[in-house]
């Protein structure tokens, strides 16, 4: 993919933390290590966890041109989200603003270009897992879009992110999962910056190697019936089940997502042998 490719987030939720307490708190509620990303012009992705470990929002920080922190989130929960995030400031030195709606979140995978004067640009190379630039530019202001650029929407965004193995909320993320589990101690997590929330769980699952389920990538037959989405062993037993599946066709073969369970092997459906994707 050399021609650069936009693919339109719109108004996310987008909370903002400033105050001289606001890298140290934020890191105490997030998995990821929120000093990174100060003066760094880089979002990275982060969980939200209870106190068991237990996946509760997956959101995005980002430093704004002032040195405060953007934490983006999903519009749906955005009200249970800033509930979560400001539960435990009590004698903090931090400041909370909502600025929700007030801009739009474009990224672009592929080549570079040009980033506009009005926008806020972050390198994001986790959001698809293919490199590319975060664009936070001002609602309701225009800006010119290089000629050769391409709206990567629909059934191409979300084959583009089946195959590049990205969980999306709703899918393959929901509340009570364990992050490790859909591969995000790869991308969200940090084991080296401290405690935080759920901080203990995590840990020893990371130290004891073991989850009971893992998300992979899988390829499919392109005329496999879809009725069943229930992955078994060759005895029967369930060995997982599939979570999505790309509406694109290539090589006669569809790319996949599912959680294949602890142990899993010779993986059928629908009577057929499936073959993960090589890589996991």
């Amino acid at each position: 993919m050399s021609e650069p490719w936009m693919v339109e987030i719109d108004s996310p939720a987008l909370l903002e933390f400033r105050g001289p307490d606001a890298v140290r708190y934020l890191n105490g509620q997030l998995t990821q290590d929120v000093r990174k990303v100060a003066g760094g012009n880089v979002s990275l992705p982060s969980c939200v966890t209870d106190a068991k470990g237990r996946l509760q929002f997956r959101v995005w920080i980002t430093e704004s041109p002032e040195g405060n922190l953007w934490v983006e989130g999903n519009t749906a929960t955005a009200e249970a989200l800033e509930a979560r995030l400001t539960r435990y400031l009590i004698a903090d030195d931090v400041e909370v603003c909502d600025l929700t709606g007030k801009y739009r979140l474009l990224h672009w995978i592929g080549s570079e270009v040009p980033d506009p004067p009005s926008c806020v640009v972050a390198r994001a190379s986790r959001r698809f897992n293919a490199g590319g630039m975060d664009w936070w530019c001002p609602a309701g202001e225009s800006f010119n879009v290089p000629e050769t650029a391409r709206c990567l929407t629909g059934g191409a965004l979300e084959d583009f992110r089946i195959r590049h193995g990205v969980p999306l909320w709703g899918s393959e993320l929901e509340e009570g999962l364990l992050p490790p589990e859909a591969g995000l101690d790869v991308t969200d997590i940090s084991y080296h910056k401290g405690c935080y929330i759920g901080q203990e769980v995590i840990s020893r699952i990371k130290y004891a190697g073991k989850v009971n389920k893992r998300l992979v990538r899988m390829n499919l037959p392109e005329d496999l019936p879809l009725d069943d989405l229930t992955l078994s062993n060759p005895d029967g037993r369930q060995a997982g089940w599939i979570t999505s599946v790309s509406p694109l066709v290539s090589g006669g073969m569809r790319p996949a997502l599912a959680y294949l369970k602890r142990g899993a092997e010779n993986i059928h459906i629908a009577g057929l042998e499936i073959m993960p994707m090589e890589g996991n």
